[in-house]
């Protein structure tokens, strides 16, 4: 009987210390991770200009739903994220738990595409403005950490105008979800 008033105390102690080591912010907050690869495509390079990464939450009036992301900003070449290859474009970082339901990527206006011939610009409709738009529902859970495998399909995307000059419409999908 002693033994297990023992083990009762010892077990309600240790559940007692690991509650007050754990903040409110650890207990409130996840962590996302954002990646982009990409599949083959008959071009040279691919350069896209990557300026911002937003999501939006639901519910959330604090502010007006979208949380603009430490994104990596830059000009990716997407045939170079071929083959399992990605590049990190949001590294690790504490958001509120709660649900995401679309992220918003911004681009930026320095895209080109180089064919054997030469280099163009690809030219694009509002992304720069309004962002390209991945609706998929998913959780920030608690001291947990979301990796997301964004997947932007250069051979799709790129498309020959009839004057030959190129456009990016942009076709991205998520490749994986995955929580550690």
């Amino acid at each position: 009987m002693k033994t297990m008033i023992r083990m009762f105390i010892l077990t309600a102690l240790t559940i007692g210390l690991f509650i007050v080591g754990c903040t409110k912010d650890e207990m409130n907050t996840g962590k996302m991770m954002i990646k982009m690869t990409d599949a083959p495509a008959n071009f040279t390079e691919v350069n896209v200009e990557v300026q911002e990464i937003q999501v939006h939450y639901a519910n959330n009036n604090n502010t007006n739903g979208w949380v603009t992301l430490n994104t990596n900003a830059g000009i990716y070449n997407l045939l170079d994220l071929q083959n399992d290859v990605s590049v990190v474009i949001v590294d690790p970082q504490n958001l509120s738990i709660g649900k995401i339901t679309q992220m918003r990527l911004i681009l930026g206006q320095q895209n080109t595409v180089a064919t054997t011939d030469s280099i163009y610009p690809l030219k694009l409709a509002s992304q720069d403005e309004t962002g390209l738009k991945i609706v998929t529902p998913f959780n920030i859970v608690a001291n947990k950490t979301i990796s997301i495998l964004v997947d932007f399909d250069a051979e799709q995307s790129v498309v020959v105008e009839g004057d030959g000059s190129f456009r990016l419409k942009p076709v991205i999908k998520i490749k994986s979800v995955e929580y550690y």
